[in-house]
């Protein structure tokens, strides 16, 4: 063998060498990718289970919200007895929880409730209202004032019911309301999560 090809014979040793080790370090590389790899699909195939539970768990969970304004004739009340009042105009009922002909709402499922009430009096009448769960009294409100302009109050509670439990509100005897087309008495609520 001539010197000349010797030397290229080294150098291509050298380089095929070189080579080798890179194929080792890429070798090496590539089996550290695979195991991320197989790593992060593991990871996205719990993530995608666990979405897709919480779907089903939101699917099944019960949804209830309503929204309803009293009345577009104007006074209510007074009577000689304290009287439900029947929120006729029902412009959200979303679960059915609500009935518009009996004036109560009915939990469809044991849960934490948020219920919301706005009462508009006019003139010099005296308005008011008592809020109950069941047959038992939680709440009374009342307005008086000796003025000919609209007033308002508006109250909320947070209750726990179980399915069942009736909210309603009565217009205690000799009190009035008003509401019209405006709708400025008005009762809502919504389930804010199930027990």
């Amino acid at each position: 063998c001539t010197y000349f090809q010797a030397t290229e014979l080294r150098s291509l040793e050298t380089r095929l060498t070189a080579t080798e080790s890179k194929t080792s370090d890429l070798e090496k590389e590539n089996a550290d990718l695979q195991t991320r790899l197989s790593s992060t699909e593991t990871e996205l195939l719990v993530s995608k289970s666990r979405i897709e539970q919480l779907e089903r768990e939101n699917a099944e969970k019960p949804k209830v919200a309503f929204y309803t304004a009293l009345t577009d004739t104007g006074y209510v009340g007074p009577h000689n007895t304290d009287t439900t009042l029947k929120y006729s105009k029902v412009f959200t009922n979303i679960g059915n929880a609500y009935n518009p002909a009996t004036g109560f709402f009915t939990a469809p499922v044991k849960g934490v409730y948020y219920l919301q009430f706005t009462v508009c009096g006019n003139n010099k009448a005296v308005v008011g209202v008592y809020v109950y769960k069941n047959n038992q009294k939680i709440m009374f409100n009342l307005e008086w004032e000796e003025v000919r302009l609209y007033k308002y109050f508006t109250k909320s509670v947070v209750l726990e019911l179980t399915a069942g439990d009736t909210i309603h509100l009565v217009l205690p005897s000799t009190y009035s309301v008003y509401d019209d087309v405006d709708n400025h008495s008005t009762f809502s609520g919504s389930l804010l999560f199930p027990l």
